[in-house]
């Protein structure tokens, strides 16, 4: 399975960026999919994800409002786009995908499947 990140650049505070990642290698529909994103020197942290049916999607309290994870089964593709980005958003991003059962969805150990990490970088 191989998940391919992308979107990622130097934008303004205020600014926007529409994240995206490709999967390849697997049922898409079956997948549960997530973003993270890790600054330097900080843990990984989680941001978004949504069910395999895009029927529930969660957020982390620091994006909600500002973010939206979406999904395109028939793409093969999962969506984040980021509005009213700040300054503390800078970090890298990840994709992650999740095929087996679990009742949590916003522990790295949730997701089965990583992407590389595509950079934002948020001036202020």
């Amino acid at each position: 399975v191989q998940l391919q990140a992308f979107g990622g650049g130097l934008v303004q505070t205020g600014g926007s960026l529409r994240l995206s990642c490709v999967v390849s290698g697997r049922t898409f529909s079956n997948l549960r999919m997530g973003w993270f994103r890790q600054a330097p020197g900080k843990e990984r942290e989680f941001v978004a994800a949504i069910s395999w049916s895009a029927a529930s999607t969660y957020y982390a309290y620091s994006v909600k409002g500002r973010f939206t994870i979406s999904r395109d089964n028939a793409e093969n593709t999962v969506y984040l786009q980021m509005n009213s980005l700040k300054p503390e958003d800078t970090a890298d991003y990840y994709c992650a995908a999740g095929f087996r059962w679990s009742s949590t969805y916003s522990y790295p150990r949730d997701y089965d499947y990583w992407g590389q990490g595509t950079e934002v970088t948020v001036s202020s």
